[in-house]
Parts: structure tokens; sequence; C-alpha cells
């Protein structure tokens, strides 16, 4: 009886995952429109829906470094309709909001990497006349408090490559936070703020518009889309190398066959030449790590940032 059982589960199961999806799927993405997020979560949806036949959603909900769209995501029903498009910056929050109401290694189902391109240091031309990172950071050293750096919020990797940036180079530039990385760079390109840590997801566009300048990648190498630009080590700032990442998970208690199920959806599409060409324009590569392997970076991340906010000794604006 109990093998009989066990047989009618997978089989419920698989007939369950064969339906999926039967109306559209959202994805919440944690931060404003038009920020690195958005840069790789709208062009996978849009593959997602041609492969699926039904309608892939992103909403958008912004708050806290990317911590108000998690808590949603986290209490929405693990039906298969809804997933979260989680980032770097979510393994950096356990260290820094004491009172978060959802844990992202046991209230979500890690599903896959989605995309991991570096960090930039990129300038508004206008007000900055820098054009070396060498240059910026003999100005910020001679300015002292006079600078303003933007990032996508508190406690954002963009948040934590300025600090680290200033312990490195000794200088004093304040952190004015936004609601995500889309804000950040429309108040970059307008001059309200100067410069800014960012993702080269939401900065490659306005860096090859010319609204913006680039002065170093913090990667261990140069970024195949940007070819000229120079790593910060090239640029004389030796140890500043800092990444973020973008990952789909689902709520806890998704039905395991459907996880697989998007898990085969992402491999598919992370193949396809629309995508591969719009990760590598955005300086990421294509990752392929799911399940397991992809938790367990998670865990690893979050162990890696509370090591680097408890030694910078990053505090909330």
């Amino acid at each position: 009886m109990f093998a009989l059982l066990a047989g009618l589960s997978v089989l419920a199961g698989q007939a369950r995952a064969d339906a999926w999806p039967q109306k559209p799927i959202t994805f919440i993405v944690p931060f404003a429109a038009g920020g690195g997020t958005d840069a790789f979560a709208r062009p996978l949806a849009a593959q997602l829906d041609t492969q699926l036949g039904k309608r892939v959603l992103i909403e958008n909900r912004a708050g806290a470094g990317g911590t108000v769209g998690a808590s949603a995501a986290a209490k929405a029903a693990p039906d298969g309709y809804t997933f979260f498009m989680g980032a770097a910056h979510h393994a950096i929050a356990p260290s820094l909001y004491p009172n978060l109401d959802y844990d992202i290694e046991k209230d979500f189902v890690a599903v896959a990497l989605i995309a991991r391109p570096p960090q930039v240091v990129v300038v508004n031309p206008d007000k900055v006349a820098a054009k070396t990172l060498a240059e910026f950071i003999t100005y910020a050293r001679a300015n002292p408090g006079k600078l303003n750096y933007g990032s996508a919020g508190a406690g954002t990797t963009h948040h934590l490559a300025g600090e680290l940036f200033k312990i490195l180079t000794k200088t004093n530039i304040q952190h004015v936070p936004y609601r995500g990385a889309g804000p950040a760079m429309q108040d970059l390109i307008a001059g309200h703020v100067p410069v800014v840590f960012d993702g080269l997801g939401s900065s490659a566009a306005p860096i090859r518009a010319g609204q913006l300048r680039a002065l170093a990648v913090a990667a261990p190498k140069r970024v195949a889309a940007f070819p000229d630009l120079p790593t910060a080590k090239e640029a004389g700032l030796a140890n500043y190398e800092v990444s973020t990442w973008y990952g789909l998970f689902a709520p806890k208690n998704t039905p395991p066959e459907i996880v697989k199920q998007m898990v085969k959806e992402l491999q598919k599409a992370m193949q396809t030449a629309s995508i591969k060409e719009a990760w590598e324009r955005n300086g990421s590569d294509v990752p392929d790590v799911t399940g397991s392997a992809f938790a367990t970076m998670v865990s690893a991340e979050v162990v890696r940032w509370r090591k680097v906010v408890n030694e910078a000794g990053v505090k909330l604006d």
C-alpha cells in the first residue's frame, strides 16, 4: 500500500509539473525599475514568455535595500506562480538588518544563479573632471566630505563597494542611499550625485551613450564588453574587487517538481542567443549554477559579507 501511495504521489507531482503554468507567473524584483536587477530580469522574463506560452510579469517592490520585496516574496503563496529575483544585497542584509521578518536561506528555495556582473566606478563627466581612477582618488583625498556617492540602498553591494573604496583609498565620501540602482543612475546622470559604485547591469548603457564616465571595473580581469576599461588593480588600486549577482528564488514549500521545471526552462533560456548577447552587453557571463549548488553559494555569501560588514564597521544610514 505504501509503495502504491508513493507511486501515486510521484504521478500527481509529475502531472502538476506537466500542467504548469496555467496562468501568468510573477517575478518580484525588489528594486525600482531601471536598475541592475531589471537589466537581467526583464530580458529573461521575455524569453520565458516565449518558452512557456504564458506571461512572466515583473513586479517592482523597492525599499530598504531590497528587503521590502524579499519580505513580500517570502510570504507569497508557494504555488509556482511567484518567484523572487534576489541579489547579492540579500546576502548582505542579514548582517545589517537585525529584525528581518524573513530568512534568505530558510524561507526560500534557491532555484538558479542568473547573472554575476562586476561593479564599476562611474562618475558624471560634468561634475567630476577626473579622467582616471588615480585622478579621482587624488581629488577625493583633497576634498574630504565634499563628495557624495549614490547607491541602490543601504546594505546593497553598491553601498559596501563604496565603503570598501573609502577604506582602501583613505577617502571621505558621503553615502546617499536610493530606492534602487535605477533612481541612483538617474540622479548620477542628472548630476545630483557625482559618483556611484554600480553594477555593470545598470550602468553599461549610459556608459556607452557617453552620459557617464567609467573609471575602473572592480574585477580581476577586464570585461569583454568594455575592453578599454581597466581593472581597479590596473588603475592603481589593488584589492578592490566587488561583484554582484542575481538569482531566482521560490517561496519555501513551492512544489519541487515545479522548481525543477523552472530550472529546465531557465537553462534553456540562458542558452539562447538573445540572452547571451544581453548578458555580454551588461558585463556578465552566463552561469549554470542551480539548486543545491546555488543554495550553497548563497550561504557562503552570507558568511563572506558578514565578515566584510564587521571589518568595515558598516552601519545603516
